[in-house]
């Protein structure tokens, strides 16, 4: 569960030990749907005490794909022989690059903490690609219904896909990050039966691998170019807070935080105070 004060304090903790207050007591803005509720409470926390996640911490309903290979892509990222595609567009977004405000560089000098060096992204820089897309030529692919666990729930209209945007949690020598799916790939853009079945990922170019990861996820666990770790499906409330919750539009997180933002200025406005006043 995330609870406000993830969401609001997470920059103290971000910034590195002991740089933030020692503890923060948060109030809770008037919430009213279920996901809100669940993720919204009013509690003194301690920065410094919240745990790294660890796979032994994160539950979820969807069970865990062992030992995937695992390659590092960028947005922005010109094609090479080894990542024939490139990707200043993604799967589901012609503008991907754009949109996110710029080249994703992977260097580390390049890199500030998690975010590219040079301006803040305006998408989650924790971003995954996985070799399924559920929509092809602007229709949501016949199969899609009944391969995809949660289509019934996120089903929105014909070509809108169900799958861009969806959490998983990687987990990698001991640390967990969690990231959004936003592309589709490595190589296959149609192996349902390994990214939502029991099927191994198809042998390929980068040694069988079936999962790319950004540069902010890469750094975030420590992993190498090409490395090996395990990922699974996770609901948006079973994911904890990190900086992974910080930036971007296409963010739940930061989406419920601008949200609550503009309830409780509507609240305590000069409308709010005036109505309050007859």
């Amino acid at each position: 569960m995330i609870r406000l004060p993830h969401i609001l304090f997470f920059a103290s903790a971000l910034v590195g030990a002991g740089t933030g207050p020692a503890a923060a007591t948060v109030f809770t803005p008037k919430v009213s749907s279920t996901f809100e509720r669940s993720h919204f409470t009013l509690e003194t926390v301690s920065p410094a005490a919240k745990a790294v996640p660890t796979r032994a911490t994160v539950k979820s309903v969807y069970p865990w794909k062992r030992n995937i290979v695992t390659t590092v892509f960028w947005i922005g990222e010109l094609p090479t022989r080894h990542n024939p595609v490139p990707n200043t567009k993604s799967s589901w977004d012609a503008e991907w690059a754009e949109n996110y405000g710029g080249y994703d560089d992977p260097e580390p000098s390049g890199r500030r903490g998690y975010l590219p060096a040079n301006f803040i992204p305006r998408q989650n820089p924790f971003y995954v690609a996985l070799p399924y897309n559920d929509v092809s030529g602007g229709r949501t692919k016949p199969e899609a219904a009944q391969v995809i666990p949660w289509f019934k729930d996120g089903f929105v209209r014909q070509g809108q896909s169900v799958c861009k945007g969806r959490w998983i949690a990687i987990h990698c020598r001991g640390r967990v990050a969690y990231a959004q799916w936003e592309d589709c790939g490595p190589f296959r853009t149609d192996h349902s039966n390994y990214v939502f079945g029991t099927e191994r990922p198809s042998a390929n170019r980068n040694g069988g691998a079936g999962l790319d990861i950004s540069p902010a996820v890469r750094d975030y666990l420590g992993m190498e170019g090409t490395d090996v770790a395990d990922w699974r499906f996770v609901e948006v409330g079973e994911v904890p807070g990190g900086p992974w919750a910080l930036h971007g539009d296409n963010n739940n997180f930061v989406q419920l935080r601008r949200k609550a933002a503009q309830r409780l200025a509507a609240n305590t406005g000069p409308a709010a105070a005036a109505s309050r006043l007859e």
